[in-house]
């Protein structure tokens, strides 16, 4: 019996020094993430693996004034300061900013997953409650700081997008889309939430964003999947990674776009008015894949996730597979590269940050958990042609970087971007709790 027992002990030693072997060596890029951007990124075979790769940068805050690095010929300062994990900004018409500080609602903990989650998440700076609180920034003297502040909406359920339409200001909830009787200029709202469409809530992919259509009478709200590849089932993504369009008169909507793992940032390119989303694709087939990216989404277009990722390169791991699904699986316009949590988007119609950037798209790259090394934590410029899609052969630029310091420790995290009513660019900074403003001029 004794024996039987040391048997058991051993191997329950053994497997645990396996699993922490392959935690400790994780997988290792093989392109750099350039090669991995574009119109033509390099699409290596899978590699798949049990344990996921976990390299994420450990989130320690901005110390004794140090800020971002801007581009050659732009500043960067505080817009605003002391924010609690400032997630997503919008501007209002008179030039006040919002600003939804807020995070992931509680998880389920327990087992596994749930354990590993939570450890990383905490790492990551993504560990603190959400204050389900929307603030409002004023600039009255424009002088680049935001000199007053208020609450603006409080006691959201994880808000997160937000829009101006009409008479309405509509929030995006992890589980609703909500809106508020509104007038510009006002600093705080007190009406009740008035549910316009419930949305599904719970698993991965908290966030919500919403935008105005370019009909001006529905709005866009991103819904992301639930797992990373349909692993509880397709059942459970009912609603999910999609792009769905809403009529709020008539309080029902219907799904635009599917096969978007988790869509995020929504925009309408300036010269064509098409929509255009970013998209943070899936994980666990090795540090180069698969590619984040940025897309013009059109009525009816499909994606390909869980069982595509590419425009049809096959998931194996996707059980039932789909193969009726492979030609008709839309490619993504533009690749951010992998793992890069590519989450912020704007375009540049009103940027005035010099001829260098004045027709293009600025991306809020959260940065990545599991690649080797770290790829992300920066804010980056694809640059446009006139026909309202990148540039032939552009690669990305860097706009906003030295998130990360020496050490390769996170002193801040971008997530949203706007422009401001002055043309300066706005990153929020949520492990910074920072809005910063990049402005030109050094």
């Amino acid at each position: 019996m004794r024996k039987h027992v040391l048997i058991v002990i051993g191997l329950i030693v053994l497997a645990a020094l396996a699993f922490w072997y392959v935690i400790s060596r994780p997988d290792q890029a093989r392109l750099s993430v350039a090669a991995v951007s574009g119109e033509k990124p390099q699409i290596t075979a899978p590699r798949t693996q049990m344990v996921p790769t976990i390299a994420v940068a450990d989130a320690v805050g901005w110390a004794n004034g140090a800020k971002p690095t801007p581009a050659a010929g732009l500043n960067v300062a505080a817009f605003a300061s002391g924010l609690d994990h400032p997630r997503w900004l919008y501007r209002l018409p008179n030039g006040d900013v919002l600003v939804a500080e807020t995070n992931s609602p509680p998880r389920k903990g327990g087992g596994i997953t749930g354990t590993v989650m939570g450890w990383l998440m905490g790492k990551a700076g993504a560990g603190v409650p959400s204050a389900n609180r929307i603030t409002l920034l004023r600039d009255s003297d424009g002088d680049g700081v935001a000199e007053s502040r208020s609450a603006f909406l409080t006691g959201l359920n994880s808000p997160f997008g937000m829009a101006v339409m009409g008479d309405w200001l509509y929030i995006g909830n992890t589980d609703a889309l909500v809106r508020f009787p509104f007038k510009v200029g006002e600093t705080k709202i007190t009406a009740k939430p008035e549910i316009v469409v419930k949305l599904p809530g719970g698993g991965n992919h908290w966030a919500r964003n919403v935008l105005a259509a370019e009909d001006g009478k529905t709005l866009y709200v991103t819904v992301g999947s639930s797992s990373n590849i349909a692993e509880n089932g397709i059942d459970a993504e009912k609603y999910r990674a999609n792009i769905l369009q809403v009529f709020p008169e008539a309080k029902t909507f219907r799904i635009y776009a599917a096969g978007l793992r988790n869509p995020n940032g929504l925009a309408l390119e300036p010269h064509s008015k098409r929509l255009w989303t970013t998209v943070n694709e899936r994980d666990m087939l090795g540090s180069d894949l698969a590619p984040d990216y940025m897309s013009q989404v059109e009525f009816g277009d499909h994606f390909g996730w869980p069982w595509y990722y590419w425009g049809g390169y096959p998931d194996k791991r996707v059980d039932p597979p789909n193969p009726a699904l492979q030609q008709y699986s839309k490619r993504p316009d533009y690749a951010l590269g992998p793992h890069t949590a590519s989450l912020g988007l704007a375009f540049a119609s009103d940027a005035k940050l010099g001829a260098n950037f004045a027709n293009g798209a600025f991306v809020g790259q959260h940065g990545s958990w599991n690649r080797k090394p770290v790829s992300g934590y920066k804010v980056i410029y694809v640059p446009f042609a006139d026909n309202g899609y990148p540039v032939k052969g552009a690669k990305p630029v860097d706009v906003l970087g030295g998130f990360l310091n020496a050490k390769g420790e996170a002193q801040g995290r971008p997530v949203g971007v706007i422009t401001d009513k002055t043309g300066a660019l706005l990153v929020a900074d949520d492990v910074g709790n920072t809005i910063w403003r990049v402005a030109a001029g050094k």
